[in-house]
């Protein structure tokens, strides 16, 4: 039986922002979380899954402005940019999950 737990929702996805003191926190919490609580927690395999290809989207984004430095700098601005967003899409997904809606992460690609 699942039960609801907007509370955990939210935490799973301030989670994320772990890569701001530990480096790679930010991904292997939120993966645990969603891994083990799947099952239990209403929503949360759309929400684990949503975290998830917004991290592996980001990696990808980040590994793709490393090249982009050599021409004109526009790499920096890449990394300015996905910095933001690394930020702020966690935040809004975390009030959005405590609110009982949908997350949504621009410019996520489907992995998972």
């Amino acid at each position: 039986m699942q039960a609801e737990n907007r509370s955990l929702l939210a935490i799973t996805h301030l989670s994320q922002l772990l890569d701001f003191v530990t480096g790679i926190g930010g991904f292997i919490v939120p993966l645990i979380i969603w891994l083990t609580q799947k099952d239990a927690v209403i929503n949360m395999d759309e929400n684990g899954r949503a975290i998830i290809n917004f991290r592996i989207s980001m990696f990808i984004y980040v590994l793709l402005c490393i090249p982009l430095i050599l021409l004109f700098g526009l790499g920096l601005l890449g990394f300015i940019v996905l910095g933001i967003g690394y930020f702020i899409f966690p935040i809004i997904n975390a009030i959005r999950a405590s609110n009982g809606e949908s997350p949504y992460y621009p410019m996520t690609m489907k992995f998972v």
